[in-house]
């Protein structure tokens, strides 16, 4: 069950971003923008993601509040699944990342590919698109969640800035890995793999 201190700083952060796109009485944004300083204050308590980084997420966004997007992409080979390794956290995630204004969801599954894999993909088939509060429940901000199926085309990895490190992993054998994706994710791209009519997953 979620805490409700995550739903509240949520609806409070979405509100006040909300009122601010639209309010034009300097008394209603003073009110929103203190909504906004609230929902800081509530996950800066209960987080230890640091003030200055969430303020960072809560506070730079303009315009009516709509779901975050993250792409993910996902290379199969002998019944063994492509992980990265984070620099930030140390543990294991899909390449993926925030979607980049301005290309396809397919572009930004490629790109993101590229950059932390260094494998040139062709993203072929959809996986899932996972309302990510619904399937985990730990997002600070509503967040979908793209998975894609790519098949390398070229490439080798090379440690950058994002990931230190690569490789193939069997299900029952994976290393530690993120928030940002589940075992439940990974063996749904196992099987849509393995399944040329899969019927991607929607929630």
């Amino acid at each position: 069950m979620e805490e409700k201190w995550l739903s509240w700083a949520r609806q409070l952060q979405a509100m006040a971003q909300n009122g601010l796109a639209y309010s034009h009485n300097v008394f209603d944004i003073e009110r929103y923008e203190r909504l906004r300083d609230l929902s800081v204050e509530i996950l800066n308590e209960y987080t230890e993601a640091g003030e200055e980084k969430i303020r960072d997420l809560f506070c730079n966004e303009v315009g009516y509040q709509t779901p975050k997007v993250d792409v993910r992409g996902a290379v199969i080979q002998d019944q063994k699944i492509l992980l990265v390794k984070e620099r930030i956290e140390g543990k294991w995630s899909l390449p993926g990342g925030w979607a980049d204004v301005g290309i396809s969801v397919k572009e930004n599954v490629e790109k993101e590919m590229r950059e932390e894999s260094g494998l040139i993909t062709k993203a072929t088939r959809l996986v899932a698109i996972f309302d990510w509060l619904k399937s985990r429940q730990s997002a600070p901000f509503s967040l979908y969640k793209v998975v894609m199926l790519c098949e390398p085309e070229g490439g080798h990895f090379e440690a950058n800035s994002e990931t230190e490190d690569s490789g193939f992993f069997a299900l029952d054998d994976l290393p530690p890995i993120t928030h940002k994706i589940s075992s439940n994710l990974l063996q749904m791209c196992l099987e849509a793999s393995q399944n040329d009519c899969w019927k991607p997953y929607v929630e």
